[in-house]
């Protein structure tokens, strides 16, 4: 009974392993044509995975943004054209470009859901 047990536990972690950390990762650089096409074929199971991925993402981005805009924000007036505030401000464009593109492409899986009917609670931004 117990090897029962633990061949349950050790499959029932294999799942989770399976379904939850190695699944697609949030692309920001899929282009949008794909992301649309992939969309199209999956059920809502997936777009919704999908969708949190993308959101989870766009929540890890826009935190690295927010901690950077404070960073700019304690640099002196008198430096603020200095090159530790040209790199923040390199920085933050860069990020701004990927939450942007990440944005575009949750809103596919998004949307696609709600048009399949799935739970979208949980999933604004």
């Amino acid at each position: 009974m117990k090897n029962v047990t633990r061949i349950t536990i050790c499959l029932s972690a294999l799942l989770i392993a399976v379904f939850v950390g190695c699944g697609k990762k949030a692309d920001e650089t899929k282009p949008l044509s794909e992301v649309k096409a992939e969309a199209e074929t999956m059920d809502v199971a997936k777009l919704k995975a999908m969708a949190e991925k993308y959101k989870e993402s766009l929540m890890a981005k826009e935190d690295e943004v927010a901690k950077l805009m404070s960073k700019m924000k304690e640099i002196p007036l008198a430096d603020i054209a200095g090159q530790e505030s040209k790199d923040l401000k390199a920085e933050i464009d860069n990020l701004s470009k990927s939450v942007s593109a990440l944005k575009a492409r949750f809103k596919v899986y998004y949307n696609k859901l709600k048009e399949k009917g799935g739970d979208v609670s949980g999933l604004g931004l």
